[in-house]
């Protein structure tokens, strides 16, 4: 009820919920902010608005649209499900939970979040917000990351999904953890939660979830050269289909 109250309803995979608007949102969000997601889905779907559409198209005009978003990956399973899609279902996002999760780029998250928004399946999805509002409700003091941390919040969600409204359930906890339950600062007077949060009873939300060490990010130094012939063009060059920038066009380049 919070959820259909407070909840961002305007976002367009929200306006018209259809299992294809909804895998593409899920694909898009993997790693994003919403803010930057939701021009990229308007023009996505514009240029692809069907899976047939998407199967269909050369690789470089789905990377094209894609640019920009990181993750390259990512764009590049989407097609290829799409294409699954259009050979095992008629071109139909399958109302099947095992033959959605055997399609290219879809893990247990993305099957939790598609077949519960779109098809109403009790299925539990689990976040980076899940996980927190989860942590601090329960007062999880584990690594979320550790197995059998993450296997009991795997159970938690899955059981809070077990009821008449599964989509609008994990939607709203994903919001909540957006919106109110934040990593910094979160605002426990406004939560529809703080009343059964134990961390909140705690005093100190904000030091959950716990969080390991990050290993120290790499840093990888490129040499890149422009080549121009006589009239003004450049020479691109299409990149290996994994690693640095996968798939895309540029500038020859070498680590240095």
């Amino acid at each position: 009820n919070w959820y259909v109250d407070h909840g961002r309803q305007n976002l367009p995979w929200r306006d018209s919920i259809s299992p294809y608007r909804v895998w593409i949102s899920e694909i898009m969000l993997q790693q994003t902010r919403v803010d930057s997601v939701i021009g990229y889905s308007h023009r996505f779907l514009a240029r692809f608005p069907t899976p047939t559409h998407l199967a269909e198209a050369p690789a470089d005009d789905v990377m094209k649209l894609w640019a920009g978003l990181g993750y390259y990956a990512r764009a590049r399973n989407l097609q290829k499900g799409a294409q699954q899609v259009v050979e095992r279902h008629g071109g139909e996002v399958p109302d099947d939970p095992d033959a959605f999760l055997a399609l290219a780029g879809v893990g247990r998250y993305t099957c939790g979040a598609v077949q519960s928004i779109a098809f109403g399946r009790r299925l539990p999805v689990l976040d980076g917000n899940v996980i927190r509002v989860l942590s601090r409700v329960d007062l999880v003091t584990s690594d979320p990351r550790e197995k059998t941390t993450n296997a009991a919040l795997w159970a938690r969600a899955g059981a809070l999904a077990d009821g008449e409204r599964p989509g609008d359930l994990n939607q709203a906890l994903m919001e909540l953890g957006a919106l109110v339950c934040t990593p910094r600062n979160p605002k426990c007077t406004t939560c529809p939660l703080a009343s059964s949060c134990m961390a909140y009873r705690e005093g100190d939300p904000s030091r959950l979830p716990v969080k390991a060490k990050k290993k120290p990010r790499p840093r990888l130094k490129y040499q890149g050269g422009l080549v121009r012939d006589g009239s003004g063009r450049i020479w691109l060059g299409k990149r290996p289909a994994k690693g640095l920038l996968g798939g895309l066009w540029s500038l020859p380049m070498i680590q240095a």
